[in-house]
């Protein structure tokens, strides 16, 4: 018998991951936590502090800043840069280190190259 996904299926299955992922990992003023969501299209970064239940700072291939240098490059490079990007603002807000949510998405790929960038930018987790 042949298996038929449905559309859906694969949102709610990484919505069951990122579930029990966030059931772990939460961010606290003094580590906050670093999200990641992926689009086909784009990856979005934020550090939220789960405690006051604020979201502390966001970035994205879309922010006017990241947008012009992103634009003829690959995906994982732009990961790459955000995460930079995101170590950078964080370090000027006085943020060193965080605990990384992956978002229910398996940790390759561009999830991987934001995390590498961010690390490399100066965030420890």
């Amino acid at each position: 018998m042949k298996i038929i996904r449905k559309k859906g299926d694969l949102r709610i299955a990484r919505a069951i991951r990122h579930k029990r992922v966030r059931a772990k990992v939460s961010g606290t003023g003094s580590r906050p936590r670093l999200n990641v969501f992926r689009s086909l299209n784009h990856i979005y970064g934020q550090i939220i502090d789960d405690e006051e239940g604020r979201t502390l700072l966001t970035v994205s291939t879309l922010d006017k800043e990241v947008k012009e240098k992103v634009a003829s490059l690959p995906k994982k490079d732009q990961s790459q840069l955000v995460g930079k990007v995101i170590a950078q603002r964080a370090l000027e807000k006085g943020i060193s280190a965080v605990v990384f949510d992956r978002g229910g998405y398996r940790y390759h790929g561009r999830v991987r190259s934001l995390a590498e960038g961010a690390r490399e930018g100066g965030l420890k987790f």
